[in-house]
């Protein structure tokens, strides 16, 4: 049937409206924090224990029974079972300037309320070679809620992300060198997005609300190996995969112009890999009193690199403007990341750490966005631990972060979002606690 010169507008508005909801998707749920602990959107709060030396080292110190993140390999060290849990608190501050944009609003920045990431583990020796043991952490998600008169917008309004794991661990080791382990990781990934769309020409000044929301559950897995080079030296390689998401939820559209007529909630499903990561690191003893920490992690974000959405409940004009089925490109690329960190045992009770650490983006200027206005990242923390008796420790960290400063330019493609542009100066504070008890 052949569309009349009324309609033919009226479908082009739509094919703008199901571009835009594609890419809302795809971004909303890559993008959720604007800053964390690591880069991208993982986190790397998932032990105070490491904190404190920058995450240098995790994966061939058996700190405790966060190694089970770390390095699962790492159960063997411990010899007693244990319980050990806590959180990390991120003040996130990021501030923008020489915003640029045809439409009206505020840019105030700090979009990123305080977070607090929880996490615990549990471990037990089952003989002098098999250790066992359950972790419950978050390896990635913030939250990142602009003003309600923000001039970007129609590009990024409100965000929040979630995933979290579960992840059964056995280890065994092999002989006085080597030990080994592993688990499967059971993975819950959900997430929510609100954005304007600019259709107050066509709808008496007011805008269109788009709201998607989508969740999921995928398995993956985590590997060790951890060597005893020496009695002074230990060196660990740990590898966690790629998790496959196939969320579900609906599209729901509010408030579109009548020449647009969209208003109701769509079924859709949304394909995200969350990439896999190769951690290595080398711990030395000096002395009894001065420990180094030196790191790398691999993360192969370039799997993200386009994100499939698919739409289904739609009307008929909703099909003919090919809302059903879309995909964007996001062009990530994959980084190495480094960290080197120190301890000194001051006391038998206290015990004193530092770090520093690079994390690299995994955004090209040319992708940069307003809800992942990353850039690259430095850190540098200090912690502690401390022990009244052999049987409980209490760890501790301060980290301040900040990324290099960057810009966002995003144009007007669909004519739904007008052009944005601005300059982004991202930092946090992050404090973590964590206390474990052996028995």
């Amino acid at each position: 049937m052949k569309l009349s010169n009324r309609a033919t507008p009226c479908l082009s508005g739509v094919r703008e409206v199901s571009s835009w909801i594609g890419f809302a998707g795809a971004v909303a749920i890559l993008g959720a924090s604007t800053s964390a602990g690591a880069n991208g959107i993982a986190l790397n709060e998932q032990s105070a224990s490491s904190a404190g030396t920058a995450y240098a080292g995790r994966s061939s110190s058996a700190l405790d029974a966060s190694t089970i993140f770390g390095n699962p390999a790492g159960l063997t060290k411990l010899k007693r079972t244990e319980i050990s849990g806590g959180a990390a608190v991120i003040s996130v501050s990021d501030d923008i300037s020489n915003a640029q944009s045809s439409a009206p609003g505020t840019n105030k920045g700090d979009s990123v309320p305080l977070g607090v990431v929880p996490f615990v583990y549990m471990s037990t020796p089952l003989d002098d070679r098999f250790s066992i043991g359950l972790g419950l952490y978050a390896p990635s998600g913030l939250i990142n809620d602009y003003e309600n008169s923000f001039q970007g917008r129609y590009h990024g309004s409100y965000s929040t992300t979630k995933e979290v794991t579960l992840q059964p661990t056995i280890a065994y080791r092999i002989n006085d060198y080597v030990s080994i382990g592993g688990g499967p990781t059971i993975n819950r990934f959900t997430a929510k997005l609100k954005n304007d769309l600019a259709t107050g020409a066509l709808n008496n000044g007011q805008d269109t609300e788009v709201t998607i929301k989508g969740d999921d559950t995928a398995l993956g897995y985590n590997l060790g190996i951890l060597f005893d080079l020496s009695e002074a030296t230990s060196w660990g390689i740990n590898y966690h995969s790629k998790v496959d998401y196939h969320l579900e939820g609906h599209t729901e559209v509010a408030g579109s112009p009548s020449v647009i007529p969209l208003d109701g909630n769509y079924k859709s499903k949304i394909d995200i890999t969350m990439p896999e990561s190769v951690d290595t690191s080398i711990t030395h003893h000096f002395n009894n009193r001065w420990t180094g920490y030196l790191g790398t992690t691999w993360k192969r974000w370039s799997r993200i690199e386009k994100v499939e959405t698919n739409n289904s409940g739609l009307s008929p004009l909703g099909e003919a403007a090919g809302l059903g089925r879309m995909t964007e490109e996001m062009n990530w690329r994959d980084t190495w990341s480094t960290a080197v960190g120190a301890s000194y045992q001051w006391s038998q009770q206290w015990l004193l750490r530092a770090g520093y650490a690079y994390d690299p983006s995994p955004i090209r200027n040319a992708d940069r966005s307003v809800r992942i206005p990353v850039g690259n990242r430095q850190a540098v923390t200090l912690g502690g631990a401390y022990s009244p008796n052999s049987d409980l420790t209490i760890d501790f960290a301060y980290g301040y972060l900040w990324d290099s400063k960057v810009s966002v330019n995003q144009s007007n493609n669909s004519g739904l979002q007008p052009q944005y542009s601005a300059n982004y100066n991202n930092s946090a504070n992050g404090v973590s606690v964590q206390a474990t008890y052996r028995y």
